[in-house]
């Protein structure tokens, strides 16, 4: 791993200046558990970020403690947000992460602005809080117990299966307000999670902490997502995952099938040319509209998901803090094929 400590800086400014100054560091040093990472430390001016009305999300408020992810999906829409940092959405977004180090301290400070009301906060809509650098920062903590003692609800969506070392901090929470917590599992094949996945524990493991949470009376959903077009959609594929998911006890299922926004869009494609160069065309003509799969497509998916779910006894409750398909496409992108 590569440390660097830097001056305090904006967290979610603007692409210009860089945010993160290169004649910063401070010091550098190397460790195996960390390996190929570099971690610039900054401290934040905000925390709490309001989603604009426009993205048809159906949280208004976030709180990222980290940017970049060293999951390394290859198909996360976040990507493109590493370019307003200097950085490159490709590597640079699986192996350089910045920790807002003084989140815990600024979001107490937040919740008790006399001009916040307590609306809900949905955490792991951007990246990941718990990826590998939460184990090395434990900022979940603080967050998770600033937000327990204003009684604010929150969500959590998350592809690690750390959010377990929280679970006590989780269950206090719960008695004291709304809380609902998400693990992503797009499908179940292994071989393809080793290749679109390489960063996250297996999909198995994440289910394996739906259960866990969903024992602890703590609410969990299951958001297969993404859905891959050509590689995790057959319906032997979904009839699996859901079926997955209804043993871990998960209180919700929804499918959300792959978008390729820019930054993900390049990086995903440059991996099927070589892995599946194949499905190219056919990818092409699915997203000819832009970011999103035609919408003949995406229904089919949804409501296959939706039946299947039913079908376990599983029926999907749409929750404030769980993202959702957004209803509008946006405008067309390059193609890129």
């Amino acid at each position: 791993m590569r440390w660097e400590q830097l001056s305090p800086v904006e967290a979610d400014s603007g692409p210009t200046p860089p945010l993160i100054p290169r004649a910063a560091v401070a010091r550098t040093f190397d460790t195996p558990e960390f390996a190929g990472l570099t971690f610039y430390e900054i401290h934040a001016r905000s925390i709490i970020n309001r989603v604009p009305a426009e993205s048809r999300m159906p949280f208004r408020h976030t709180v990222n403690p980290y940017r970049g992810c060293s999951h390394a999906c290859r198909y996360c829409f976040a990507r493109n947000t590493h370019r307003y940092l200097d950085l490159d959405s490709g590597a640079d977004f699986d192996s350089k992460v910045v920790v807002k180090v003084n989140a815990a301290e600024l979001l107490r400070r937040e919740l008790r602005a006399p001009r916040w009301r307590g609306e809900h906060v949905a955490m792991g809509t951007n990246v990941d809080c718990y990826q590998r650098a939460e184990g090395r920062y434990r900022l979940m903590p603080g967050i998770i117990s600033a937000l327990t003692e204003a009684a604010n609800p929150f969500s959590i969506l998350t592809k690690g299966t750390l959010i377990l070392r929280d679970l006590p901090l989780l269950t206090e929470a719960a008695i004291r307000t709304s809380v609902h917590t998400s693990v992503s599992v797009g499908f179940l094949d292994t071989e393809v999670w080793r290749q679109v996945e390489p960063g996250t524990p297996r999909p198995t493991a994440r289910l394996d902490a739906c259960a866990r949470l969903t024992d602890a009376g703590v609410e969990c959903g299951v958001l297969i997502a993404p859905v891959l077009p050509f590689l995790t959609d057959s319906d032997a594929q979904l009839r699996e995952t859901v079926a997955a998911c209804a043993e871990a006890g998960a209180t919700s299922v929804t499918a959300i099938t792959l978008h390729l926004r820019p930054g993900a869009r390049e990086w995903y494609l440059a991996w099927l040319r070589e892995a599946h160069p194949d499905l190219l065309p056919r990818y092409r003509r699915l997203y000819s509209g832009g970011s999103y799969a035609a919408a003949s497509y995406r229904r089919r998916i949804s409501d296959t998901v939706r039946e299947l779910a039913e079908r376990h006894g599983v029926r999907r409750r749409p929750h404030r803090g769980t993202p959702a398909p957004p209803v509008v496409a946006p405008p067309a992108q390059p193609r890129l094929f």
